[in-house]
């Protein structure tokens, strides 16, 4: 089994769109008002309206905006770079500069418009360069 997507439900898709194009880079597909996808090489950030809801059993199945125990992970190249390419627009979504964490990764924490947590980051340490050796990369 494999993860394919993740899907952020929000209350406003074109503002999670915009956003999430400036800082990945990607074209966002947007097959309708209320779904768009930004795909990667190994997995799509899908992004749905609430009115999607009504097809998952109601509006109560999920809420917008109301995150606050998963984060959306980005593996980069470089997160300096895109720390340093991103500044200005991520001041106000920025929850911490690159920082190498305990486990061998630099990383670049920062929130989206509707607060979800996301996570840039750079294997830097020889042990956490070696766990993604061979995997892909999007910027």
């Amino acid at each position: 089994m494999n993860i394919i997507s993740i899907r952020i439900v929000t209350a406003d898709v074109n503002s999670l769109v915009t956003f999430y194009e400036k800082i990945t880079g990607l074209s966002a597909i947007q097959y309708t008002p209320d779904f768009a996808e930004l795909k990667t090489e190994l997995a799509t950030l899908a992004i749905g309206s609430t009115n999607t809801l009504k097809f998952f059993g109601g509006h109560e199945v999920a809420k917008a905006a109301q995150n606050r125990s998963a984060i959306i992970e980005f593996k980069s190249l470089n997160v300096d770079e895109d720390y340093e390419r991103l500044r200005d627009f991520i001041q106000p979504y920025l929850v911490q500069e690159p920082t190498i964490m305990p486990w061998g990764n630099k990383s670049l924490l920062l929130r989206d418009p509707d607060g979800n947590l996301i996570n840039f980051f750079t294997p830097v340490i020889q042990e956490a360069i070696k766990k993604f050796d061979g995997a892909k990369f999007n910027r």
